[in-house]
């Protein structure tokens, strides 16, 4: 009993997507030549009467869509993109702080004068922070030179002071 109702579906469906298809031929091609592509396509029925077609605008409304969601799709894309670099120039500039202020650690260490336990260095996008005490103001000014000299440090912000841990 359903199968009666479901072959007439499966034929309004074909029909439907037949006539849509048929929509979009041009019924004289040869009449377009030299044309603007842009205008209404007419036909003469068999009546003799002539009507105005509106496949040409269903057919640009399409290309339009279409046009839309690729130019969208591309836009999401780069979105994921941009989103995804910048992730992972975060991820590199923290990987990048963490290695810097260890080599300035190893540097401090190896000065005998100057403790690397007794002076906090704080990194971030290569400017480095140096708190906590020197023995001395050479020793200061050399806490400077060493952490300058590590490779990405961009600027050192010292603010040792000189004298004993107290």
């Amino acid at each position: 009993m359903k199968q009666p109702s479901l072959n007439l579906t499966v034929l309004s469906v074909v029909v439907a997507g037949v006539a849509l298809a048929a929509c979009g031929k041009r019924d004289d091609v040869g009449a377009m030549k030299g044309s603007d592509e842009t205008a209404p396509v007419t036909s003469t029925s068999g009546t003799g009467s002539t009507s105005s077609s509106s496949s040409t605008t269903v057919g640009e409304d399409m290309k339009k869509a279409g046009e839309d969601a690729k130019q969208a799709t591309k836009d999401a894309a780069t979105d994921v993109k941009d989103a995804t670099k910048s992730a992972a120039d975060q991820a590199s500039n923290k990987v990048s702080d963490a290695l810097i202020t260890t080599s300035v650690k190893a540097e401090l260490a190896k000065d005998s004068k100057l403790s690397a336990l007794a002076i906090n260095v704080d990194t971030d996008n290569g400017r480095v922070v140096l708190k906590g005490t020197a023995p001395d103001a050479d020793s200061k000014s050399r806490a400077t030179s060493l952490a300058t000299a590590v490779k990405g440090v961009t600027s050192v912000d010292n603010q040792l002071t000189v004298g004993s841990k107290s």
